[in-house]
């Protein structure tokens, strides 16, 4: 009889410590229903072009892209494309894919982000091990600051033929009135203008540009930016349509919160999937 008693003792305890489970992430749809990683994979899958939302130092969402990147290259003809490196270093890029140059050499002819080696260079190398081209897409930055510190769109106007050949086709579609670009001002207060959201419509309209440029009919084409380039279905998105309404377009995005078993108010409807974190999630950097 004691021996029963501690055995149910023991499972009591493990049923106890198995329903304290902690999770680091869950995912959402739009509507703030939680779903599984494998809807989320077969709903992306269906689709020609995927924006993934990240916050650039959250391991969870880097870990999510590695993990998306493997298992849609499985099964459907892969583009890859990110916000992290600039369009005038698709050379280097290329010639690194190619196996024409190595890490240093990459390092030495492209600006890569700090946080390259941990967060970015794996789908890199997975792009480069199978043979997956992969696209700079952003704006080089010192023109983006050129448009935010040298009055707007016409600072553009001095750049030579060939450093135009790495931004959005001149002139850019631009509607300051979108939520997402009037929240820039409301964020920065003091420090933000309509030059600054000008800044961040270049980079959009150039992502977009590059990623319809290099997009082949019977591909997906998976995109990561800063989830603010993408979420509530603006910015590169906005953008994209623009241009092409035909294509089917998917977004995922990216949040934290203090507790993660419900979705927030103010974080439903972002994209059509929404990756939520713990906020205590140990950072990149």
């Amino acid at each position: 009889m004691k021996y029963n008693v501690i055995a149910l003792i023991l499972i009591f305890c493990a049923i106890s410590a198995f329903g304290q489970k902690k999770s680091a992430f869950h995912i959402y749809n739009k509507k703030g229903k939680k779903v599984s990683y494998n809807k989320l994979l077969k709903k992306v899958k269906k689709n020609d072009l995927i924006l993934f939302g990240e916050l650039h130092n959250n391991p969870i969402a880097h870990w999510l892209q590695l993990e998306l990147t493997k298992d849609l290259h499985e099964t459907n003809k892969l583009i890859l494309g990110a916000e992290m490196f600039e369009a005038d270093n698709q050379e280097a890029m290329d010639k690194y894919l190619q196996g024409e140059i190595d890490y240093k050499g990459l390092d030495s002819l492209a600006r890569l982000w700090s946080n390259y080696k941990t967060d970015y260079a794996p789908i890199v190398d997975f792009a480069k091990a199978n043979n997956i081209n992969f696209i700079a897409t952003n704006i080089p930055r010192r023109f983006a600051n050129l448009v935010f510190k040298n009055g707007g769109f016409k600072a553009l106007d001095q750049l030579s033929p060939k450093e135009k050949e790495w931004i959005a086709p001149l002139p850019i579609a631009f509607v300051p009135d979108l939520p997402q670009y009037k929240n820039i001002l409301t964020m920065m207060g003091e420090h933000g203008s309509p030059d600054l959201v000008k800044a961040q419509a270049i980079k959009d309209a150039t992502m977009a540009y590059f990623i319809l440029k290099n997009y082949e009919s019977g591909t997906t084409f998976l995109h990561f930016n800063g989830a603010y380039h993408s979420d509530f279905y603006e910015g590169v998105l906005w953008h994209l349509k623009q241009e092409n309404d035909a294509l089917n377009y998917i977004t995922i995005t990216t949040v934290e919160q203090k507790n993660i078993s419900k979705l927030q108010k103010e974080n439903k409807g972002r994209a059509d999937f929404i990756i939520c974190v713990d906020e205590d999630m140990t950072k990149t950097y």
